[in-house]
């Protein structure tokens, strides 16, 4: 029998548009930066307070809806930034793993869209929750939201909703769950709510999770919210890049437009080693479950071909 991931192509660390080593790469140098704007800061005897007020605070999500107005850029920007070292260290760590697993079970494609609705979702119910919400209204002007938790949570959500069988550690008694693994995830979260990190937002972690859940469900109904990010990134790699084209492009360019009397290729009983990269290719993009049925046929059978 033909197992599923027989011929799954992962992606490698150092391949070409790598999503998540893109996305903790981006991180962790955003990271860097800013602990490097402090310790000048700080090696420099100046009040750290300064820092805050002149630097920090500006990318970061205020409470305060009328601050809010004024750095609507924050809701971007907020995602990438972390004050404490173990806070970022932690996140890395919770975005590799759930990262990870989201791609070898989507592709390379759903991976930043997932984490980028997530966080803008929770940045936008913590607004809610502290302009509108009685009790938390006095503590507005005090607070802001940091990190990327809220788009780590729609992240681990997205790919235990897609897969709640999927296991990690296959050594370990036929392996572990994803959903335990998630609900880990929100108990350590929680925790932190309980010992008193309210004011830090992370409460708003929840519309993250509601995200991810919400980007499933539309995607198994054939709404694919990821389809105008990622075209957005390619257009805006292709402006600094006017030389590569997308592989969509040229894939039809080559094997229709430029075909000259003959198919781009025809089924035979021996299957092209040109073909299964194709598949595997769009595996790597797309993940298993967008395969036509023919292709899988066509997987099925080279699978057949090996064992012979």
């Amino acid at each position: 029998m033909l197992r599923e991931d027989r011929y799954r192509k992962r992606i490698g660390l150092g391949q070409d548009g790598n999503s998540l080593v893109l996305l903790v790469g981006i991180i962790a140098i955003v990271f860097c930066i800013f602990k490097f704007i402090w310790l000048v800061y700080n090696i420099a005897d100046k009040d750290l307070a300064a820092y805050d007020k002149n630097i920090f605070n500006w990318l970061v999500i205020p409470g305060d809806v009328e601050k809010f107005m004024s750095r609507p850029w924050t809701l971007i920007t907020f995602m990438f930034m972390h004050k404490d070292v173990w806070d970022a260290l932690g996140n890395l760590l919770w975005l590799w793993a759930f990262g990870y697993i989201l791609q070898d079970i989507s592709g390379n494609k759903k991976l930043i869209p997932i984490f980028v609705y997530g966080s803008i979702g929770a940045g936008l119910l913590f607004e809610l929750c502290y302009n509108l919400a009685p009790q938390l209204a006095p503590m507005r002007q005090s607070v802001t939201l940091i990190g990327a938790s809220a788009g780590i949570m729609a992240i681990a959500v997205a790919a235990t909703s897609l897969a709640p069988d999927y296991r990690i550690f296959p050594m370990i008694n036929g392996g572990i769950p994803l959903w335990i693994l998630t609900v880990l995830y929100f108990a350590v979260d929680i925790a932190r709510i309980a010992g008193g990190s309210l004011a830090a937002g992370h409460f708003a972690h929840l519309a993250g999770a509601a995200v991810g859940f919400l980007f499933v469900y539309q995607l198994r109904r054939g709404h694919d919210w990821s389809n105008w990010m990622n075209n957005f990134f390619d257009w805006i790699s292709n402006l600094f890049n006017p030389d590569r084209q997308s592989w969509k492009k040229t894939a039809k360019t080559e094997l229709h437009y430029n075909s000259r009397g003959t198919q781009p290729y025809k089924k035979i009983p021996n299957i092209t080693q040109k073909r299964i990269d194709e598949i595997l290719d769009k595996i790597n993009q797309q993940g298993y479950r967008f395969l036509t049925d023919e292709e899988k046929d066509i997987l099925k059978r080279a699978a057949e071909d090996e064992e012979l």
